[in-house]
């Protein structure tokens, strides 16, 4: 967040040129400017030309919290949503996370434009951001997909809590009836795999797609006895501890709940060890 526009952009480049699309097409790039509250004009309009350049996209945080809305709207004169739109930062190659303070013209403006909308319930909630409107944009027919937002502000990085708590967000918000599981989960799924413009390779089980499942086992205490609708059980009663076995672009990474790809308790000890190496370099900033 300290870095000038020429550094940044010269960075990302970088990082795009030897990245992008490597590892058989399973890691791809893109420009991932902070937010607008810490970023120029000039650097975000670069991003946006740079992007269409190079086609990638373009991931960035909007309308999180009323303070972030208000400094850019006193900076800017326009909202969010607005102000990222007049730089080219809205389409089908954008990204924004969060978008919980919109009005009337920044959901229209989502909507026509096709630009993605990554919902982050848990940070939303452990930073008492606010609820975002998510089946109001559904109705909308904005594109929208479930995140986790970072683990500073989520912890969990779970998938299945995440689905089950933007179900019930919305429970509380609109009714009982809003948000049904099946919804929920291809937001989760084939709806992410949209928002990254990858819905033709993943995000479902067909023929042609890349081969990426998951199997859970729904025998657990906590998820039985396993009602007719198993999507609702995967939803509302399932934990990450209860996926057997994944398989990712074919390659099956765990089975029966054994990591095949790598040494857990060497990656606990690194992220240990590196967790203190980051308090004691952040003290030394004090």
């Amino acid at each position: 967040m300290r870095k000038n526009t020429d550094v940044s952009i010269e960075q990302s480049l970088s990082l795009l040129k030897k990245w992008h699309n490597t590892a058989d097409g399973r890691i791809r790039a893109c420009f991932a400017p902070r937010f607008a509250v810490s970023c120029t004009d000039e650097l975000l309009s670069q991003v946006s030309a740079l992007a269409a350049e190079h086609g990638v996209m373009v991931h960035t945080h909007a309308s999180e919290n009323v303070q972030e809305v208000q400094i850019v709207e006193d900076e800017t004169g326009l909202r969010n949503v607005l102000y990222l739109h007049s730089l080219g930062l809205t389409g089908r190659h954008v990204m924004l996370a969060h978008c919980i303070h919109l009005d009337e013209e920044e959901l229209s403006i989502l909507a026509g434009t096709g630009t993605n909308v990554s919902h982050c319930p848990s940070s939303n909630l452990k930073l008492g951001s606010g609820i975002a409107r998510v089946s109001e944009m559904l109705d909308r027919g904005v594109s929208v997909s479930i995140g986790a937002d970072g683990a500073p502000c989520n912890n969990r990085l779970d998938m299945f809590t995440e689905m089950r708590t933007a179900a019930l967000l919305q429970k509380v918000t609109v009714g009982a009836t809003a948000l049904p599981a099946q919804q929920v989960l291809e937001l989760a799924t084939i709806g992410g795999a949209r928002a990254m413009g990858l819905e033709n390779e993943i995000g479902s089980l067909e023929v042609g797609k890349k081969a990426d499942v998951i199997v859970v086992d729904l025998e657990r205490l906590h998820s039985s006895p396993c009602p007719p609708d198993v999507v609702s059980s995967i939803v509302y009663s399932s934990m990450p501890s209860d996926v057997v076995t994944t398989i990712i672009d074919g390659k099956m990474l765990m089975k029966d709940r054994e990591l095949l790809t790598l040494n857990q308790k060497e990656v606990i000890a690194d992220a240990n060890r590196e967790s203190v190496e980051l308090c004691l370099r952040a003290n030394s900033f004090r």
